[in-house]
Order: structure tokens, then sequence, then C-alpha cells
């Protein structure tokens, strides 16, 4: 079973990146935003879900432990595939997720391709009172200061001016979320970058 992987990547094409370790490269599945993230050449890190099946094998990559925890969870309730738990990794970071869940909200998981009014009605009724580490970030997020730096701002704002935006835009953008976003404390890189697109695209600054 991997794990885990840590080495250079080499490839990167929408939600598939390659990571060669030791010569060997290996082909992982990410959420867009994840990817985002990720330069050619770089040295990245990602914790990884193995799906082996009888006509294929599988690797799911995650920026922390707490989105692999919750793709697991996901993957257990019925009518959820890996690539379903991953389209709500993409909509959502594990807080928001949680905080779905704990308000029965199940219109967040129909947004996710693949996912049905039945199969939304399932998660919030399988995964619930499974998520309250992650309902506790959604409040310690809300109640966080918003002077206080968020860990991946640096990584967001790389990721933006790689889209094309021009640093300070992007910087501001990233800024104002802080500032702004409810429970950011929470976010990872992943929501972090959503957010701040958020707050780039009604105007369009920057490019």
């Amino acid at each position: 079973m991997i794990a885990s992987l840590r080495g250079t990547c080499i490839d990167v094409a929408g939600s598939a990146v390659v990571i060669e370790v030791g010569g060997v490269g290996y082909a992982v599945t990410v959420t867009p935003a994840h990817a985002l993230t990720m330069r050619h050449g770089a040295e990245v890190f990602v914790r990884t879900a193995m799906i082996v099946r009888e006509d294929e094998q599988q690797l799911f990559g995650f920026e922390s432990t707490d989105a692999l925890r919750v793709f697991d969870l996901l993957r257990s309730v019925s009518g959820v595939g890996p690539k379903s738990a991953l389209g709500v990794l993409a909509h959502m970071d594990p807080a928001q997720i949680a905080n779905a869940v704990a308000h029965d909200d199940d219109g967040a998981f129909r947004k996710v391709s693949g996912i049905g009014p039945k199969t939304a009605k399932l998660i919030i009724v399988a995964l619930s009172g499974k998520l309250t580490a992650f309902e506790s970030a959604v409040a310690a997020g809300s109640a966080a200061s918003s002077a206080t730096a968020h860990p991946a701002a640096e990584d967001v704002v790389t990721a933006l001016v790689g889209l094309g935006w021009r640093e300070d835009h992007a910087r501001s953008a990233v800024d104002d979320t802080i500032a702004n976003e409810p429970g950011v404390a929470a976010m990872g890189t992943q929501a972090l970058l959503r957010a701040a697109l958020g707050a780039l695209r009604p105007t369009g600054a920057g490019r």
C-alpha cells in the first residue's frame, strides 16, 4: 500500500500529476486546485490512497491528512466511488463538508457531478456524527483573527501568478480572502485558492 509520495513533479495536466520518486514516475489524481499548486520540476509531497480493482490500480493524492480521512469516509458511503469522493473535495474542504453534514445541507453535495439527490441525502445520514473534529475546525476558523497570516498564503499567491494574474492583485485577493472569508483558518491550500479565485473573477482584475 502506498500511503504517501515525496518526489519531483514531472508532469501536470488538469487533475493528473506524475511524481517521480527514485526514478519511478507515479501517476496521481488530485483535485484541480491541488494540481495548480504544483510546478514542473518542484519537489512535492502528497498523502495518497491506493485504490486496487480487478482491472486497474489508481493513486489519489491529498495535501493533508484531513482531506485523506474525509475521502475515505466519503468512499464508505454506498454509491460514492473514489472519483465522486474526490469531486466533493474539489468543491469543498473538510471543514466545509463537515459543516454541510452538520446542517443537513444535501444541496452542497448535489452540486458535485455524479452525485444525485438520493446519494447526497445518504452522505448526510452516513457521515452524521463522524466529522465532529472538522466541525470544531469550522468554529475555530470563524473565531480566528483574520490578521493572522495563513500558512498557505504564499503558495496561493504563487499559484494565482502562474494562472496569469498580476502579483499585486493576486496578493490583494488572498489578503482580502483571509480577512473576510468565514472559516479561513481551517482552509487548506485548495480551499484558499478557490476562495481567492472567487474574489478575482467578478472583476477580472489583474490579467
